[in-house]
């Protein structure tokens, strides 16, 4: 009896160790096998995306210009921040360059809000039962699958302060006494910029949250109904909730085309100061006024800035995860 139990004992305790044993061992070729298939896809975008950067990094530290790349001459940080006769210059010191990188911020923040909002509002609507239901879902779609320059061209001339439908809409029903330059004026043009992404882009946010709420386990909204919980209770203790992960998921995607937005913006109000955006600016440095080192420089800030706010975002939201879980 106590030579068995002796014997089995050893027995039970090498099992666990087993089982850790192969269960890491799969792991390690789930790993291998992930970052084989993944290797072509690395591959391909270091050669599309990694190349280029690299190359823009190294002209801001040149004095490149658009007709000589090829001669250009290393000038360290100049093209960043420079001390030179009693003053700062370079790219750190021009007011206009942190003009942009404010309404960027601006941009990116305001109209990324608005859209989640709307985004989950539309989707709870398209998420309820209704007659013709999936007609509205796609007739929702059409916003989203109109390209940018398209429908930033026809917002343009609907926001046109002499034959805008918009003004002519307004002065109808007696809000303005006048039409309004809403993509020239230096008041409303930001604004104007923010409402045409915003009418684009909620169909994304609407999207992705829809498919988080299809979803959701019925039963606790059941457990809800029954106790007589009030909706909007419902909506921010269980729905939100749930649906963060995909939330999380659309506002990352939205928050980096907004960082970085530039066609939109270009169309309606070209130029301006009051609607500049870091990507505008590094074009009107590279292209109009030819300055390939200050506009790489200028590309590069941008870069590290997105780079750095998707770091953020995704560490804290790493972090509220793990504590909802």
């Amino acid at each position: 009896m106590t030579i068995q139990a002796t014997d089995s004992a050893p027995a039970k305790g090498r099992a666990p160790q087993a089982s850790h044993h192969r269960g890491t061992k799969v792991r390690r070729q789930r790993v291998r096998a992930a970052w084989t298939f993944l290797a072509p896809m690395l591959v391909v975008l270091v050669m599309v995306a990694g190349w280029p950067l690299l190359r823009t990094i190294y002209f801001s530290f040149t004095d490149a210009s658009l007709s000589d790349t090829a001669g250009a001459a290393l000038i360290g940080f100049e093209n960043y921040l420079v001390y030179d006769d009693g003053a700062w210059y370079g790219l750190l010191a021009d007011p206009v360059w942190w003009r942009s990188v404010w309404n960027t911020v601006f941009f990116s923040v305001v109209s990324v809000s608005l859209e989640v909002v709307f985004g989950i509002i539309v989707a709870l609507l398209l998420n309820a039962e209704f007659k013709g239901r999936m007609l509205v879902r796609a007739a929702v779609l059409i916003p989203w699958a109109i390209p940018t320059i398209v429908s930033a061209k026809m917002w343009a001339w609907m926001l046109n302060d002499q034959f805008g439908i918009i003004n002519h809409m307004l002065m109808a029903i007696g809000i303005i006494d006048s039409p309004i330059a809403w993509t020239a004026s230096a008041s409303y043009s930001m604004w104007a910029v923010i409402m045409v992404d915003v009418w684009k882009t909620i169909p994304f946010v609407a999207l992705l949250v829809l498919a988080a709420l299809q979803m959701l386990p019925k039963d606790c909204y059941e457990a809800a109904e029954v106790d007589g919980i009030h909706p909007v209770r419902v909506f921010f203790r269980v729905t939100l909730p749930l649906i963060t992960p995909a939330l999380m998921v659309a506002v990352i995607f939205r928050m980096l085309d907004a960082l970085r937005v530039f066609d939109v913006i270009y169309v309606l109000t070209s130029n301006a100061t009051s609607t500049m955006t870091m990507s505008i600016y590094a074009r009107q440095q590279l292209v109009e006024f030819q300055d390939v080192g200050y506009g790489s420089a200028a590309s590069t800030l941008l870069f590290l800035i997105i780079a750095l706010a998707t770091v953020i975002y995704l560490y804290l939201g790493r972090r509220q995860l793990g504590v909802e879980q």
